[in-house]
């Protein structure tokens, strides 16, 4: 395929953070308007728990300024991320925009595939959550460099534990091919997600949720670990939750990982009813 000029590349990965600039700059102006208010240690706690049994709507981006293996490249991902809790089940779906290299020179930029879970909730309080359920990725990449080419079936298996100062928990994904581009190699892709938040009062917080990738077809991983910040208040019955997380890789064997990560994200929940 041709690939797309690095300045067109460029662009788009320009479009994610300046997406995500203009949440943030919402956040700091119209929740303003519409009187914020500080939230209670539930809605804190919850603010970051993945099954938290609201409507959610997430926009996070992932920019990588250097790869391993790949001299002066980047690359960048922005995640738009819904959750939608029906009886006991919380259904994620994310759709990402992405600009990764396609080759030395050259970047290709557009949609990568999307995916979708259903977690059946076997815990659901304010303090513990746990819950299992299928996983499907759609090959919806608008290029090669952007997606696997296949459709893609698996699981999801989510645990959290909060107290009001503390909270922590993890979230394990696995995804294998099943149909797809024959000419596309076959995939069984895991990522272990753990988790933690230290609660500093007034919404604030610090943050480790660095996303372990590992291929197991080609015996690629990546292991970053990550140290942020983050910012909860609450507008009206909006709930929102902003934060930036630097994420350094200090494991990785294979061409393209990303040697540190640039986290940045708004969560918005709402409350059910």
């Amino acid at each position: 395929m041709r690939g797309v000029p690095v300045r067109k590349s460029k662009a788009v990965t320009a479009v994610g953070l300046a997406l995500l600039a203009g949440f943030v700059w919402f956040l700091g102006t119209g929740t303003t308007a519409a009187a914020q208010e500080e939230p209670s240690a539930e809605a804190m706690a919850q603010a970051n728990n993945p099954l938290a049994s609201v409507y959610a709507l997430n926009f996070q981006n992932f920019y990588s300024p250097s790869l391993y293996g790949l001299p002066d490249r980047s690359a960048n991902t922005f995640w738009v991320r819904t959750a939608i809790p029906i009886g006991r089940t919380l259904t994620r779906a994310s759709l990402p925009l992405a600009t990764r290299p396609s080759s030395a020179t050259e970047s290709q930029a557009g949609l990568g595939d999307f995916n979708i879970f259903t977690a059946y909730l076997f815990v659901s309080n304010p303090t513990t959550s746990l819950g299992v359920g299928p996983l499907l990725v759609a090959p919806t990449a608008t290029d090669d460099a952007l997606g696997q080419g296949k459709w893609q079936a698996g699981a999801a298996a989510i645990a959290f534990k909060a107290t009001r100062v503390v909270q922590v928990g993890g979230l394990i994904t696995w995804q294998g091919s099943f149909a797809g581009d024959d000419a596309r190699p076959s995939t069984s892709l895991l990522a272990v997600q753990p988790f933690a938040i230290w609660q500093l009062g007034g919404g604030t917080y610090l943050r480790s949720t660095g996303i372990w990738g590992f291929d197991l077809k080609s015996g690629d991983y990546v292991v970053p670990v990550g140290f942020g910040i983050g910012q909860v208040l609450r507008a009206g019955n909006v709930v929102y939750n902003l934060y930036l997380e630097p994420q350094f890789s200090i494991l990785h064997d294979g061409t393209g990982q990303p040697k540190v990560q640039l986290f940045a994200g708004l969560n918005l929940q709402y409350p059910k009813g």
